[in-house]
């Protein structure tokens, strides 16, 4: 392991150049007086790493130096390989570059390391699409993606999910794709960060200024916490189901195959029916999906979704009824 560790730090001082003791110990969990004795092991392996005291001090290597040490064990290597998604790098136009990338970097492993990547590509494959989900018509997304690489701010026509059109003045700090469907998290004038839906720009220009991005700003940690919060504030409906004992694999096909382990411990009637509690985010949401489900589930509550789902069978009933014919 601390040979690892050794490569590790050595490869982290030629990336970041100068980082102190605590920085070095955090990124590989040790204390720093073990990273100040590797740091002597480096040393008295020839490599030209010191240390500087000061408030502007810390470990380093000597500029000239550099290393071609890939510094690669076998699951850093099958890590390196597994997490390609090829339909977001086509989003974005990269996955011919990622292709050659990873070409290249196989030719320049040694033997035994390109098996461990040969290995991981013919047994793994990332889907980002959900199921029966249709792909997005994206067309702003290339225009997008430079301004985010480019840090120039981004004239948008937006339209919001409840069908309004906006305008708006962004910097574009990061896109983030879930589920095969990207969001442009854009800062404004007024200091406020926001989330934009990227197949919901209806018109982008790029403008002829650029911004600073802030430093402090770490796209993962804002969308997580963006994301809890969204969650949060949807409007959740619960709905008590009464399910014939032969719908679960019609359910694990809608609701994923969780739900089979719920129908399996829930509580059942004398006839073998479960009854089953599912959240949805609304009250229409729930009737579209359960009406597609007949008479696989029946609701027991809200009465209010009873009553919806009734309305919208009789509406289906007389626009299927077959006219009567004349005696």
């Amino acid at each position: 392991m601390r040979a690892d560790r050794l490569i590790s730090l050595l490869m982290l001082l030629q990336t970041n150049g100068r980082m102190t003791a605590d920085a070095l110990a955090k990124r590989l969990e040790v204390s720093p007086r073990t990273i100040y004795r590797d740091l002597d092991a480096l040393s008295s392996a020839g490599v030209p790493v010191y240390a500087e005291r000061g408030p502007n001090g810390g470990c380093m290597l000597m500029e000239s130096y550099r290393t071609n040490l890939t510094g690669l064990n076998e699951k850093e290597v099958q890590a390196l390989f597994m997490f390609t998604v090829p339909g977001l790098l086509a989003d974005l136009g990269a996955d011919k570059a990622s292709e050659a990338a990873m070409l290249k970097l196989m030719a320049s492993l040694p033997a035994p390391f390109q098996q461990d990547a040969a290995f991981v590509q013919e047994r793994l494959h990332l889907d980002p699409a959900a199921w029966f989900q249709p792909d997005e018509n994206a067309p702003f997304l290339p225009l997008v993606q430079t301004a985010v690489w480019q840090n120039r701010r981004l004239r948008l026509n937006y339209r919001r999910g409840d069908g309004q059109w906006v305008k708006r003045l962004i910097d574009p700090y990061g896109l983030v794709a879930k589920a095969s469907i990207w969001y442009v998290v854009g800062g404004l004038h007024s200091g406020k960060v926001q989330v934009y839906r990227v197949s919901r720009i209806m018109d982008a220009t790029l403008t002829g200024t650029s911004f600073q991005r802030p430093e402090s700003f770490d796209l993962v940690t804002f969308w997580q916490r963006w994301r809890d919060q969204f969650e949060a504030e949807q409007n959740r409906l619960e709905v008590r189901l009464r399910v014939p004992p032969t719908s679960g694999p019609l359910l694990a096909l809608v609701f994923g195959e969780g739900i089979v382990q719920a129908l399996q411990t829930a509580p059942t009637d004398t006839s073998g029916h479960a009854t089953l509690s599912l959240t949805f985010d609304s009250l229409e949401g729930a009737c579209r999906q359960l009406l597609g489900l007949g008479t696989a589930v029946e609701v027991v509550t809200p009465q209010t979704l009873r009553e919806q789902m009734l309305a919208r069978a009789k509406q289906v009933a007389e626009q299927y009824k077959i006219a009567e014919q004349p005696s």
